[in-house]
């Protein structure tokens, strides 16, 4: 995929914007809820954008009045009509987004409308978040006396703290995007006017550290995640190891800093 192609198959839009690769979620008829179709349209697109070395940077959005509103519940009463548990779906919803969080390459969330159960749990498990100051973010699983299948319970404490969590898994209640600013997990809150610009800046920012380094990071924060610390120590010099065995790091230090000596050298 080259230039700004774009690949119209429902239920998910792709553009190549440069170094990134936008996705957005195409189901606004249902609030973009996640069913089989778009679950696999973006598993396909994980492997896609990690095999491109076009590609360094993946956004995903959502079209229509929201981001995602979590799962398809036409799906869930279709699978239990058919004396099937929707928990095999959902393993395969869990699956992707464990790919994201997993992923070598960062991923952008870029929330609007409402991000709420399946929808935090995707935007949860991506490595930015910026939002619309009008978003309604919230976990919303016991509102219709579900339980989280997609990782909610399990990153949102490390996202938003323990205290906020337990209100919003044990509540389902939804907040604003502005109630989430003290807790760092949201990157930037915009009016939504200005959420495309302010996702792209972002991605550039991102797109400009892409290198092996950058790859080699991702994955010591996705592995060390929840580690002791003693043994996460361990893992980060391993990786430091790895890195500079593996990459020219010494030329590009060396190539910093030959302006530097010059300069000193000749006052």
């Amino acid at each position: 995929m080259t230039g700004t192609e774009r690949l119209l198959s429902e239920p998910l839009l792709v553009e190549q914007r440069g170094p990134v690769r936008w996705l957005s979620l195409n189901r606004p008829e249902r609030r973009n809820a996640l069913d089989t179709t778009l679950v696999e349209a973006l598993d396909q697109q994980i492997t896609s954008a990690e095999a491109d070395p076009g590609t360094a940077v993946v956004a995903v959005a959502g079209k229509g009045p929201s981001f995602c509103a979590g799962g398809d519940f036409h799906q869930f009463l279709e699978l239990h009509d058919a004396g099937h548990n929707p928990v095999d779906f959902l393993t395969d919803v869990s699956a992707c987004f464990n790919r994201i969080a997993a992923s070598p390459k960062p991923w952008v969330a870029v929330l609007h409308g409402h991000a709420v159960a399946g929808g935090l749990e995707l935007a949860l498990a991506c490595d930015v978040v910026v939002a619309a100051d009008t978003t309604l973010i919230g976990d919303g699983h016991l509102n219709r006396r579900l339980v989280p299948a997609g990782g909610s319970s399990v990153r949102l404490p490390g996202a938003v703290g323990r205290g906020l969590s337990r209100r919003l898994l044990l509540t389902g209640e939804l907040l604003p995007a502005t109630a989430f600013e003290s807790t760092g997990w949201i990157h930037s809150i915009v009016p939504e006017a200005d959420l495309e610009t302010t996702a792209t800046r972002i991605c550039h920012q991102l797109a400009d550290r892409h290198s092996p380094a950058q790859q080699r990071l991702k994955a010591l924060l996705h592995r060390i995640d929840g580690m002791a610390p003693e043994q996460a120590l361990r893992e980060e010099l391993a990786t430091f190891a790895d890195n500079w065995s593996a990459s020219s790091v010494a030329d590009a230090l060396r190539d910093f800093l030959t302006p530097h000596t010059t300069k000193a050298g000749n006052r």
